[in-house]
């Protein structure tokens, strides 16, 4: 029986590549590693983007081989439906060799497509061109209006400025007749055990802020220079993401660097709420404390593997 795969799952900036690697380690004797990690992170999918993303470089990954990392360019649209295929394929491929796979990430929608029985409705090329062009002429708001009328529940899950997810929506219910109904279900493909990290708001926000600092430290300017080089203007997705938006109106000349930093915080915290709203509902995720520092981070592995201990057949 093929082992459970371990999810590694909540907000950002609580430690989750950390302990993943460490658990890793954990699954494996005599300190060689006896899991690969896949990752679940959609911006991390870029190539280049590192810094902004918290991205795990190479030479502290402690040789375990990483999935799902820098497989686009920033020009590119990441696609829910391909990194299904791509990450279940990584997965077998795990298991094939005798070892574990330990996903690791907080984008929810990625995970739910990884881990959950999903599968996707058709698309229509044409009608998605129509509905972009409104997005263009129209704005979003408008749009978003209009799917609140078709579909509540699914308006109310979707931010009234993402125009991407918008447009999807609305092309499913042209499409297929029906968005709601065709969100994954609480339903592994796989059988697997998610394992939150939870850190109290309060110092969850500190971590963010001290966070951000030392990503301007590092030079996240320079390296959103060179992406913009490398197209990162003309993306779709790539240019909006949480710390690439805010340092590209800083180079424009919108907002000085104490401005953008903290927009950047903001944003962020925005958004580790959502991820945390994301998966709290969701029965089958186990939370621990989250690591309150580097030192801790291998007790919250130790907390993860007995559970991963107590819950697999």
């Amino acid at each position: 029986m093929t082992r459970p795969i371990v999810a590694i799952v909540g907000a950002t900036a609580t430690g989750k590549s950390a302990v993943g690697l460490a658990l890793a380690h954990l699954l494996g004797a005599d300190d060689a590693p006896g899991a690969e990690i896949v990752n679940a992170d959609s911006m991390q999918f870029y190539r280049g983007m590192d810094i902004g993303t918290a991205k795990l470089p190479v030479d502290e990954r402690r040789g375990v081989a990483h999935h799902q990392l820098d497989t686009l360019d920033v020009i590119e649209d990441a696609s829910v439906a391909h990194f299904q295929e791509s990450a279940r394929a990584d997965i077998a491929a795990i298991h094939g060799r005798g070892l574990r796979t330990v996903v690791v990430g907080g984008s929810g929608l990625y995970l739910r497509a990884l881990l959950d029985r999903f599968d996707f409705p058709g698309t229509d090329p044409q009608v998605r061109a129509r509905l972009e062009a409104r997005v263009v002429a129209e704005g979003p708001g408008i749009l978003h209006r209009e799917l609140a009328a078709l579909d509540p529940r699914a308006a109310a899950k979707i931010h009234p400025r993402n125009a991407k997810r918008i447009v999807r929506a609305l092309e499913i219910i042209e499409v297929a007749g029906d968005y709601t109904s065709s969100l994954p279900r609480h339903e592994y493909e796989s059988p697997a055990i998610q394992i939150a990290l939870e850190l109290p708001y309060e110092a969850l926000d500190e971590r963010i802020a001290a966070r951000v600092d030392r990503m301007w430290a590092d030079g996240l300017v320079d390296e959103v220079k060179c992406l913009v080089n490398g197209g990162l203007r003309e993306g779709v997705t790539a240019r909006r993401a949480v710390g690439y938006a805010e340092t590209l109106a800083h180079l424009d000349g919108e907002l000085d660097g104490v401005e953008a930093r903290e927009l950047i915080k903001r944003n962020t915290r925005r958004l580790a709420r959502k991820q945390d709203r994301w998966f709290r509902p969701d029965p089958r995720v186990y939370w621990i404390p989250a690591p309150a520092d580097e030192a801790d981070v291998e007790r919250a592995a130790r907390d993860a593997l007995a559970l991963v201990r107590t819950l697999e057949p």
